[in-house]
């Protein structure tokens, strides 16, 4: 191929790892392309801040590649799918979505048991308000602080015994190659509900243009999509969007599809956390495209039952 596809990242050490095992995959799937990684630091990369929430949430991991794509600097974008808005831009569209990692949250902690095993008012280290009241829920008596900063950073605080654990996704352990070190308990998704798209990857382009304009690239790049990854994420996020939630509100939601069986579990808080709602519906899919549809179904669902006052939007 004549030309270099320019594959957008984040700087960070996680996003640059998640990117570099894509750009491996493709090349594998294409042969002879070239391709290259440009990263963008986006400005939830440059704030401190231990909360995005009121600064403009995680949509701030995204919106620097965003124009990237917009100006031509790069040809597309890879981000964790957590981070993307569940409605995107027109001007963009999600063109591929690989296989998806383990989804679930990990606790890791300096003692090396689960949740349950915490000493009463242990410091437990986490940004995300979900992660922080489904932990609360179980264990209102913990201390729960805020945390940012990158997998090794956070590593090293508990390590270094500011806190006594931490909450983590499991996906970025595995692509850190960090899974295998002590201390890490799997947190079960039904107590733990996963953020809308954990551990998916999302790749984005411009809305209809090819990528860097040639067909057998943009067939290869769409056929980096997994069936099961797309259909359990366009669930969690038609749910995400039918609720009117934004990727920092406290919700957490799990499609699983088990061949044409799909089942979709949302938990949410009010924005205190002092309330919940929960629900959980099951759908046969007739074709693959349904499965937005069952996203909108548990989201009318949970509308109905107060999910948009919780929320702060009622």
């Amino acid at each position: 191929m004549g030309f270099t596809l320019r594959i957008g990242s984040r700087p960070s050490q996680l996003a640059v790892a998640q990117t570099t095992a894509f750009k491996h995959q493709l090349e594998a799937k294409l042969s002879g392309l070239k391709s290259e990684i440009v990263t963008v630091k986006t400005s939830g990369d440059r704030l401190t801040a231990p909360s995005l929430a009121n600064l403009g949430g995680k949509g701030l991991f995204i919106k620097e590649l965003e124009e990237a794509l917009s100006a031509g600097r790069i040809d597309i974008a890879v981000h964790s799918m957590k981070d993307l808005p569940a409605v995107l831009p027109s001007e963009f569209r999600l063109a591929a979505v690989p296989r998806r990692e383990n989804p679930h949250d990990a606790l890791i902690s300096r003692d090396g048991g689960g949740l349950a095993t915490l000493a009463r008012g242990a410091r437990l280290g986490t940004a995300s308000p979900r992660r922080k009241f489904e932990a609360l829920r179980l264990r209102s008596d913990l201390t729960v602080v805020p945390l940012r900063g990158n997998v090794d950073t956070r590593l090293r605080k508990l390590a270094g015994g500011e806190l006594d654990a931490i909450i983590l996704a499991m996906a970025g352990l595995r692509r850190m190659g960090k899974s295998g070190i002590s201390g890490i308990v799997e947190l079960d998704q039904r107590d733990f509900v996963p953020a809308a798209g954990q551990g998916a990857l999302a790749i984005e382009a411009l809305a209809g243009a090819m990528v860097a304009n040639s067909p057998e690239l943009e067939s290869a790049v769409v056929g980096m999509t997994e069936r099961a990854a797309l259909a359990e994420i366009s669930a969690e996020r038609a749910f995400l969007a039918t609720i009117g939630a934004s990727c920092v509100s406290p919700v957490g939601v799990k499609a699983s599809l088990d061949g044409n069986a799909l089942s979709l579990s949302a938990l949410l808080f009010s924005v205190d956390g002092s309330r919940t709602l929960s629900e959980t519906i099951a759908e046969t899919l007739e074709s693959d495209g349904g499965a937005a549809l069952v996203g909108v179904e548990l989201g009318r669902l949970m509308l109905a039952r107060g999910a948009a006052e919780l929320l702060g939007n009622g």
